[in-house]
């Protein structure tokens, strides 16, 4: 079968599901580890035009990265299948945890401790090796300017998609670079588009119907289109994904007019979310996995065969729409890029990029910083150690991503 050519490649992206701790911005730092330097599957170059493309799409950044890499092997089956493998232990993981998590049983996060130093380790490492994709200096401006707007307005969930497009403009204006001519045009598929507006439209439309008749099994409905929804809309990643998820099943549910007007409305204890929210940002893969921990407590209350059924509806619902998106729409932009001035946006784009997670690793550390002012001086130095050491086996060692990722889950059991 010629599914089992890319057998080695499934494997690899396994041990990367396994061992990608530290969110979006560790995450791809391991990601230049597992998939251009230790198997190159990948240029570094083409790995960040890939995630600058994603950076523009809503829904969850890596998952679609991690998906089009699959894509570039193999089409669409392999990143089906990149895609489920990738996804599957963190939403195995916050499933279950829908089953142990309550609000009188709150475990600790204390284990986890090392897994951030160890997440900046590799945001340094990325963005070190991003700096060898610039090479004008026009692009270091991009990268300069790009860094000092995302550091000053972080917090919004728009700067992101605002910075890249700029840096696009930018990169537009300069010397246009010479038209690739390509023999052959990638062919457009419109079936993950046209799936992907069905099921929005059918998705809203059961829920609604659900909601104002008040069918008795109306959850799963309700479940799968709040996800599909979340995944179709959101921009920002898991950072922006996490504050709507907590307005919609935390806050809003306690309003008023909610109380008055649909009073079956899924609702989620606060300290169960935020501890889940918690749980989430400490394992590997992708934090979008949380959306199975919602829909498993969202039908707790009618056995274990239901609870289950959420977990499946909620994580299909919120990584299925990100998957037709990138899928319809990369081959698209695979086309456009042998134009010369698409080729100019680009290399804005990835300037940009370059800028934001610059820009990351600064703000994180000034966070961490603070975050340090009162604790006991042998925790800063044990912090910063694995932090130094981390970067160190990366940039000066073969050591494999995944074993520096157990190595510090280790030390902080220990």
């Amino acid at each position: 079968m010629p599914i089992l050519k890319h057998l080695p490649f499934f494997r690899t992206v396994l041990l990367y599901s396994l061992s990608a701790f530290g969110g979006p911005q560790g995450q791809f730092g391991m990601m230049i580890k597992s998939f251009v330097e230790k198997h190159p599957y990948i240029t570094l170059k083409d790995l960040v035009n890939i995630n600058a493309f994603c950076q523009l799409m809503p829904g969850a950044t890596v998952t679609q990265t991690v998906s089009l890499i699959g894509y570039r092997q193999g089409g669409v089956l392999v990143a089906m299948i990149t895609l489920l493998i990738w996804t599957t232990p963190a939403v195995l993981f916050m499933s279950a945890l829908s089953f142990v998590l309550s609000s009188n049983n709150i475990s600790t996060l204390q284990h986890f401790r090392f897994l951030q130093p160890m997440a900046l380790g590799f945001l340094a490492f990325a963005s070190i090796k991003t700096y060898t994709t610039i090479d004008t200096k026009l692009q270091w401006f991009i990268v300069f300017v790009s860094a000092i707007i995302t550091y000053l307005l972080f917090k919004s969930p728009w700067v992101f998609p605002i910075v890249l497009i700029c840096g696009g403009i930018i990169g537009f204006t300069s010397k246009p670079i010479a038209t690739i001519h390509q023999a052959v045009a990638k062919r457009l598929r419109f079936f993950p588009i046209l799936l992907f507006a069905s099921l929005f439209l059918l998705a809203g439309f059961f829920s609604e119907t659900a909601r104002k008749q008040s069918w008795e099994n109306r959850t799963p409905f309700n479940v799968f289109e709040n996800m599909y929804r979340f995944g179709s809309i959101v921009f920002g990643g898991a950072d922006v994904l996490i504050p709507v998820m907590y307005n919609q099943y935390v806050v809003r549910p306690e309003t008023e007019r909610i109380k008055r007007t649909n009073k079956d409305a899924i609702s989620i204890d606060r300290d169960v979310f935020l501890s889940a929210s918690g749980v989430v940002r400490a394992l590997p893969g992708p934090a979008f996995s949380i959306s199975a921990f919602i829909g498993g407590m969202a039908m707790s209350d009618r056995g274990w065969g239901y609870q289950l059924l959420g977990c499946f509806l909620a994580a299909t619902g919120i990584f299925l729409p990100t998957f037709l998106l990138v899928i319809f729409f990369y081959p698209f932009w695979e086309n456009v890029q042998q134009y010369g001035r698409v080729q100019n946006i680009m290399t804005g784009v990835n300037a940009a990029v370059v800028g934001i997670m610059t820009a990351s690793i600064i703000y994180l550390f000034k966070d961490t910083a603070i975050a340090f002012v009162d604790k006991p001086l042998h925790d800063t130095i044990l912090f910063f150690s694995v932090f130094c050491t981390t970067f160190f086996l990366l940039y000066h060692t073969k050591i494999a991503a995944p074993l520096i990722a157990v190595g510090c889950l280790l030390l902080g059991f220990l």
